[in-house]
């Protein structure tokens, strides 16, 4: 099995399609698109979704989000891993990025943790 990406609402929607243009069979997904939550879902229910569909989320809140995984984890719940996007990094090195942990990662490699783009120096 391979990492599936839920993307939330904030996160551009050129990152689903361009990733999915360089890996056609990966599971990648959007809030607000058939299937997964709809908009406007709250943080801690997107984690609980993640949770029960076995989806890496990935997110720009750096704000919240932290909280919100420490009180998923405290209440026993987990995760697979949320990656978080640098707003300092340019699209390409975001995508390359985004990439790199598709080709190269295994499922659970980030479970209940938070990582924050960019993985290499």
């Amino acid at each position: 099995m391979s990492i599936k990406f839920l993307l939330d609402e904030n996160v551009d929607d050129l990152y689903r399609t361009g990733l999915l243009r360089q890996f056609p069979d990966a599971v990648i997904w959007r809030v607000g698109s058939p299937a997964a939550p709809p908009l406007n879902t709250l943080d801690p229910d997107i984690l609980d979704w993640c949770e029960q569909h076995r989806f890496v989320l990935v997110t720009k809140n750096r704000a919240s989000m932290p909280v919100h995984l420490r009180d998923h984890l405290d209440a026993g719940k987990h995760i697979l891993g949320i990656i978080v996007l640098n707003p300092n990094l340019s699209i390409a090195d975001t995508m390359d990025e985004l990439a790199l942990i598709l080709e190269a990662s295994k499922p659970d490699e980030y479970a209940d943790q938070i990582r924050y783009l960019p993985f290499k120096g």
